[in-house]
């Protein structure tokens, strides 16, 4: 079990995060979903671990004060002091929005980056799960990652994310940018990783129509809190979900 309590995150005075509580169960995926600046990243940030990081940071050079509350546990245990690397050690990965990977390294290069905390034997083994899970990549493997497009990309920077191993696997918009063609590749893929490795996902979109058909519970985030809450079934009855967010 995975579990947020009552998260709250100010920049400076503005509120990003309020009082935004989360669970996900083993092996479900977990759907956040809101419009721009409702506070998906900065909840997926504060999830990872990275948010303190990013805290700490801004005070040392003496930029945006940064205040983070609420507490994270993972299978009861109190992670939420916990720095990123620890995070990652304990299984929580994050694939951040944009993809961010390494443009000059190639698709090889860029997994293998991800298998910092992997043995030789499970490196290899993640590499051809991998390569299974996104077949596009294995005629691409020595090409640098920027020539890729934004769909080979976005499965690339899913495919080191896994490299680490991961029991919780965070998604934030992943879709953002794709063709109907390769959100279906990645929605699928997203599907495959929960059903074979049991992995726990949550994932951030700003629409819900593409990831519906696979979440087992969501969360409705506005203007940094949540709005509403529910299962698949739940939310799609519910009139106003249907009005913003599938545009029914």
């Amino acid at each position: 079990m995975f579990e947020a309590r009552e998260l709250m995150v100010f920049y400076e005075n503005m509120l990003a995060l309020n009082n935004v509580s989360l669970e996900c169960e083993a092996g479900r995926i977990v759907g956040v979903f809101g419009s721009n600046s409702a506070g998906k990243s900065t909840l997926m940030y504060v999830l990872s671990g990275i948010m303190l990081d990013i805290k700490n940071k801004e005070e040392m050079r003496g930029g945006e004060r940064i205040s983070v509350y609420g507490r994270i546990f993972l299978n009861g245990e109190d992670v939420t002091a916990l720095k990123p690397h620890q995070m990652a050690k304990r299984g929580i990965i994050l694939c951040p929005e944009r993809r961010r990977i390494f443009a000059e390294s190639s698709v090889l290069e860029n997994l293998k980056i991800g298998a910092y905390l992997s043995t030789r034997s499970q490196t290899r083994e993640n590499i051809d799960y991998v390569l299974d899970l996104f077949p596009r990549l294995k005629d691409h493997l020595k090409r640098q990652g920027g020539f890729l497009s934004g769909g080979e990309q976005q499965m690339l920077a899913i495919g080191r994310a896994l490299m680490a191993n991961p029991q919780i696997l965070l998604l934030d918009e992943p879709l953002l940018g794709l063709s109907p063609a390769y959100q279906e590749i990645v929605i699928n893929g997203t599907k495959k990783i929960r059903d074979a490795k049991g992995i726990s996902v949550i994932i951030t979109e700003q629409y819900a129509r593409p990831v519906f058909p696979i979440i087992d519970y969501a969360y409705i985030l506005e203007n940094g809190s949540s709005v509403l809450a529910g299962t698949r079934e739940e939310l799609i009855d519910n009139p106003d979900v249907k009005s913003a967010y599938f545009g029914v």
